[in-house]
Formats: C-alpha cells, structure tokens, sequence
C-alpha cells in the first residue's frame, strides 16, 4: 500500500444519503462534501458515487464538472471505510475489499456498503483481492515504506475481529497490504463517537518516519490517551510533531470536535477541515509547515464532524498504477 502522498489517479467519494445519520443536516451535509470534493478536483479528479438517480442529479449540479458522477448501490458516506485499499508493485496495481461490518455493527443496514469495495475495483478496472477480516481504511495509516500504524482500541475491538489476535491480525495486514511494521497505538479520541478509536482522527504520516499527532493539554477528555500515544510513537522511533489544537463546536444543539488532522493528502495539496474558529488560521500554518511541498486548502468541516469524521474519512485515494 502506497502512502497517501504518491501521486494518484483519482480520488473515491460517496455522496450522503443516510438520513438517520444527518437528519436536519443531510443538506448541509453534501454543501460540504461538495465543497470538498471540489476542492480535491481542481488537483486530480473525482469519482463520485451515488445511490440513486436522484442524489446522482443533485450531486451533479452540486460538483464541478470534472467530477464523475457513478450510481451504485450504497447505504452510507464513508469510502475511507467501506471502499477498497488500493495497492501496487511491478508495474500493477490491484483493489483489497474487506469485510465490512458497519464500525461493530452500529449502523443498519450495512449490506451494500459491504460490496461496494468490489464495485469499485471494477470500476476502475483493476483486479480485487478480498480480504476475510474487517477492516476499515480510517483505522489504519501507512508510511509507503513498511510501517502502519493503528490503535488497539478499534482493531481489538471484539466487535471487528472477535476470533482474531493480535498476531493474525498483523499477518493479515502483512499479507494484504504488504507491511512489514505495525506500530500500535493504543486509545482514540473520547469524542470519536462511532468509530472505536480510528488512528486517522489523531495523526497523520508527514514522510516516512514522521507523524503529526493530536496533542491535547491536562485536563482534556482525551489528554492521557494522545500522551500515551506519543510516547509509543517515540518507542517506536518515530519522529512526533505535535499538533495541540481540536477545537468543539456547536452543531444541531450538539457540542462537536473537529480534528485537523483528518485531513486528505490529494495530489499537490492536503485538505484539511475548518471549524470555523479562532484556531482555523494556527491549525493551517502548523500543517503546511508539515507539508512544505503541498498547497493547503480549507474546507468547511463542522458538519461533516458532527455526522463523524472529516476529508480523509469520505475520501480514498486510487494511487497512480506503476
């Protein structure tokens, strides 16, 4: 599995469609998966998929026209988790479906976001491994060298694997996606509701060897589990750049965190959230300083927070092939 900054053939969305998630926001909800996809199509382009004809028409006037716009069958919004992991060597590229299970089971029904891993692969006309565990894009990162990080808290989770080790699951890892290092954190963020601790909430791989992480000061909910988190960084060798910033707000009577750090490296550029606060400016200069080479884009992100994640949560990238 290539890192998420080598170059890419296109990047993978889903248009919201679930309205128990959303209720009142659904609409607000795609304004910013507009904007963000948007966003990523003026560096590379943009498949987006539909559930039916109807949202394909709204996100069509909605999207730039350099956005695709395909119809398939799905129950949510969340590619990083349901969509294939694309992985390549010799020249080929292939698509890894996994097991799908809704985070644990916490969303019904889950049945078609399961098989839409394997639609995609097709779509883009690559060969589809399946994998027999589950697992979700947002619970893993990688380096493109060898090293992936997750946490304990999702990937342990009875409620993925139960009949899995620790040992099994670092092989399937291995097998599936070709790394030779898994370095566990261990908790989330206590304000990451549904997803049981994903590693794309709190840190981002900056280069090989180099992790931006959610720091948090004494007294914050999630203060001892991001120190804990750095500490295994650092015995792992890794470098730690510390990113102290995750500010809450306020969306349909419901205090919220938005993280910068799930943000979405596309080609020349990460996208990164907004909250619409007086950290907005602080956040953005902290990452471009940790992506030197990249343009840094803000996009709207309060709603996209309160529904459960950020860029890299309705994003998956198709790297380039060879």
């Amino acid at each position: 599995m290539p890192a998420e900054w080598a170059p890419h053939e296109r990047t993978l969305m889903a248009w919201p469609t679930r309205p128990e998630l959303w209720g009142e926001q659904l609409e607000p909800a795609r304004a910013e998966y507009a904007q963000t996809a948007n966003a990523i199509a003026a560096f590379e382009p943009v498949t987006m998929v539909c559930a039916n004809p109807a949202e394909a028409a709204q996100a069509r006037a909605a999207l730039a026209a350099a956005v695709e716009v395909v119809e398939l069958a799905i129950d949510d919004s969340w590619l990083r988790d349901s969509g294939p992991i694309f992985v390549v060597g010799g020249g080929r590229r292939a698509g890894v479906h996994f097991a799908f299970n809704s985070w644990g089971g916490k969303f019904e029904p889950w049945d078609r976001d399961a098989a839409v891993g394997e639609l995609l692969v097709e779509h883009v006309g690559d060969h589809c491994y399946k994998a027999p565990f589950v697992l979700e894009g947002g619970a893993i990162l990688v380096d493109g060298e060898g090293t992936l990080l997750t946490t304990e808290e999702c990937l342990l989770n009875p409620n993925r694997n139960p009949g899995m080790s620790r040992e099994e699951l670092e092989r399937g890892l291995r097998d599936h996606l070709g790394v030779e290092t898994v370095v566990w954190l261990g908790q989330g963020l206590v304000e990451d509701r549904d997803t049981d601790g994903h590693v794309d909430m709190l840190a981002a791989f900056t280069r090989p060897g180099q992790v931006l992480l959610q720091t948090l000061e004494p007294g914050a909910p999630s203060h001892e589990r991001m120190a804990d988190n750095r500490s295994r960084l650092v015995a792992a060798g890794l470098d730690v750049i510390d990113l102290p910033l995750m500010p809450t707000v306020e969306v349909a009577g419901e205090p919220v965190a938005v993280t910068y750090l799930n943000l979405y490296l596309c080609n020349g550029a990460a996208i990164v959230p907004l909250a619409e606060s007086g950290d907005d400016a602080e956040a953005l200069q902290r990452i471009a300083a940790a992506f030197p080479d990249r343009e840094v884009v803000g996009v709207p992100g309060r709603v996209t927070a309160y529904g459960g994640g950020g860029p890299h949560c309705i994003t998956q990238q198709v790297p380039a092939a060879g």
